[in-house]
Parts: C-alpha cells; sequence; structure tokens
C-alpha cells in the first residue's frame, strides 16, 4: 500500500461506526492499583466526541482485577485464580460505575456485557452475544464489555481483552477497531532501547517476521504488544482496519492523525462463520489426514472424508471443533465435526458409500463438511 492508502485507513478507523475499542487496565490505574479517575474521564471524552460525530461505540474495558486491588488492600495484582476473581467481582462495581457516572455526564446511557470464552467459541452463545450487542448498539447504548473473570476458570480465558476485542469486532461486524494500552506505536525493536524506530503502518502481520515484538512491562495489565498484533491479526483477516496506539492519543486517532500504528485489513468482510471457526472456537481434538487428503481439503477445498485419516486424536462430541492435521503434525484446518470421538476410528480408511452398504445410510456423510470448514496456515502449530 501507499502512504495515501495508509492516510485513508486511518480516515475509515477515524470515521469507523460501529468501532470497538479496547483500553488496558494500565492505562486507567495508577502503579498501586487504584483507579485513575482523570484518565477514564479523558477517555470518555474521546468516546462521547465519536458519538457526537453519530459513530456508534463499544468500549471493551480491562481494569475490573486493577479496580479492586484498592479496596481489598492488595499491595499488587494477584497470581492466584481465586483472589483475581474475587478482585474482578469487587472492581467491576467500581469500573462500571465510574463509567456509567463519566458516560452520564454527557447524555450516555452504558451496558454492562461481560463475556466468558464459552460465549464467542460455542456458536449459540456466540450468535446470543452479537444480537446483545446488536441491539444496545440500535438503542443508543455504550456497551461495556469485558471478560468475566469472576467465573471464568483457567481453562477457559481470554487471557487478554486484546484477543476479546478482536474477537468481539468480528463478532458485530465492526468497521474499525482501535487498541489502547501505555505503548503508543509498535516499534521495530524494544521501545526502551536508542535507535528502535516506531511502525507506522503494516500491510500484512506477515510483515513483522523480522521485528522483535516485547511483553508487557506493566505491574497490573495481562496482555503486551503479542497480544496486541495477535488481536490485529485476528481482527484484519476479518476486514477490520486496527489501529495500535496510546490511550493518551486516542483523540488523535479518532482525527486520522499520523499517530500510532495501522494494521490494513487482509481479508474481505462477511466471512463471519469461517472468522469465527478459524479464532474463536477451541479445538477439541485433531484428526491426523494422509498427504492426499490434505491436498483435498486444502487445495480444493473438498468436505474431508473418513478415508482420508490416518488417526484420531482427543475427545470431542459430534459438532465440536476440531483441528486438522497433516502426517507431519501442521494444523491445515479447523473444522465441526459430523462425528463423535468414540465412533470414528471404526470408519477410518473407508469409503462413504461402503459405509453406507454395511452400516446404514446415515454413515454416507463427511466427516466435516467443507461448508464447517476453514484453512489455515501451514504454519500453525
Amino acid at each position: 500500500m501507499t502512504a495515501e492508502d495508509e492516510q485513508g485507513l486511518r480516515q475509515r478507523l477515524a470515521a469507523a461506526s460501529p468501532l470497538v475499542v479496547k483500553v488496558g487496565s494500565s492505562s486507567l490505574t495508577d502503579a498501586r492499583g487504584r483507579l485513575d479517575l482523570a484518565a477514564l474521564t479523558a477517555l470518555v471524552d474521546t468516546l462521547a466526541a465519536h458519538r457526537a460525530a453519530g459513530h456508534s461505540v463499544v468500549l471493551v474495558s480491562s481494569g475490573a482485577i486493577a479496580a479492586g486491588m484498592a479496596p481489598l488492600d492488595l499491595p499488587r495484582r494477584p497470581s492466584d485464580l481465586p483472589t483475581q476473581q474475587a478482585a474482578a467481582s469487587v472492581g467491576q462495581g467500581v469500573l462500571l460505575a465510574a463509567y456509567t457516572a463519566a458516560f452520564a455526564a454527557r447524555g450516555l446511557v452504558v451496558g454492562q456485557v461481560l463475556l466468558t470464552a464459552d460465549d464467542v467459541t460455542r456458536r449459540g452463545h456466540y450468535l446470543n452475544a452479537r444480537r446483545t450487542l446488536e441491539r444496545l448498539l440500535a438503542m443508543g447504548v455504550v456497551p461495556v464489555v469485558n471478560e468475566n473473570d469472576t467465573v471464568a476458570t483457567q481453562e477457559i480465558r481470554f487471557g487478554d481483552n486484546d484477543r476479546l476485542a478482536a474477537l468481539v469486532a468480528q463478532l458485530i461486524d465492526a468497521h474499525g477497531l482501535l487498541l489502547l494500552s501505555d505503548v503508543d506505536a509498535l516499534y521495530d525493536g524494544p521501545p526502551s532501547l536508542p535507535g528502535s524506530v516506531r511502525v507506522p503502518f503494516v500491510p500484512t502481520v506477515d510483515a513483522l517476521q523480522d521485528v522483535r515484538i516485547g511483553g508487557s512491562e506493566s505491574g497490573v495489565g495481562t496482555g503486551g504488544m503479542v497480544t496486541k498484533v495477535e488481536a490485529a491479526a485476528i481482527a484484519t483477516s476479518a476486514g477490520v482496519p486496527t489501529l495500535l496506539t496510546s490511550a493518551t492519543q486516542a483523540r488523535a486517532a479518532l482525527s486520522a492523525a499520523d499517530v500510532g500504528t495501522v494494521f490494513a485489513p487482509t481479508r474481505g468482510r462477511g466471512r463471519a462463520r469461517r472468522i469465527w471457526l478459524e479464532h474463536a472456537t477451541a479445538p477439541q481434538g485433531r484428526l491426523v489426514l494422509d498427504d492426499g487428503a490434505v491436498a483435498a481439503v486444502t487445495e480444493r477445498r473438498k468436505s474431508l472424508l473418513p478415508a482420508g485419516i490416518r488417526a484420531v486424536e482427543g475427545t470431542f462430541s459430534t459438532g465440536d471443533a476440531v483441528d486438522v492435521v497433516d502426517p507431519s503434525g501442521g494444523v491445515v484446518a479447523r473444522g465441526l465435526v459430523n462425528y463423535d470421538s468414540r465412533e470414528l476410528p471404526a470408519l477410518l480408511g473407508r469409503g462413504t458409500k461402503e459405509l453406507a452398504r454395511e452400516l446404514g445410510p446415515a454413515y454416507e456423510r463427511e466427516v466435516i463438511h467443507r461448508d464447517d470448514l476453514v484453512v489455515l496456515s501451514r504454519r500453525r502449530r
């Protein structure tokens, strides 16, 4: 893309509706974990101005655990899950009360939406979450989204709100994603090192292979630059342009100023089901394919049949998501399986017509239909 294309993307983001904005804990709290009302109010001012210009906004806000630290006299962010959940239980109310008051002062109503990984990885929950968010936006409400830390277990956590924000962006078919943190942009090296240069534009995440991407140094947040780049990859693969910058530069970002790092969309919009399969589902098992089946699935976009499967790994039920791997173990696709893991091994290597003759017409079906299958990069493991 040219510089003009980059500026065009910045202008698209500045006018995005709906726009998903994610803000990290470190941008809303002080070093001791107390909620910084001045920082929160400044962010609300910026989002209210975006709303006043006629654009809808979804705010994905971290900070519940951090906001609960002060009331509970916790000197630092807890590392064990039960204490994190207790802090989130206390802090979520503190955080939402602050947002409610700040937005109300600007004539706007907020609605709390707490999500767990199940809400975007299970298809029924996913559709319900989308309907809820779309109705809130239609009613003029500013949804404030957070991970439901109080009930999420270690096994079903998003891990950070960057990924959650990207999934929300594709969930509602957003026109832009703004990732805000305490770092003003992506750099070609650690920002603290002399000589590191801001990366203003990323045409594709693959272009960052030679860039050293560091982690978070914040004492209150869980995300880092790696999670933000991963979130940008999820969003841009859904056709959502993404801008990464600091919370203090949010207003400039929504004025199309040359701040932060903008990521160009790499695919067209309107692929919600396949995007959901690729990024939001949690695979429950693996199917190992022979080379012929790999080619059929990845190159000819065929359905997966029992004849091409060598082995079944893991425990799963009909309708679960599973990874499809090549003989060396590289993940090549993901899909929704039509058999459970107990039934499938007896069918491997056999043709569907043979199975139908022996077991009945119900067995003349694909293991994964091509409409329920998304091809992934061969680099995924």
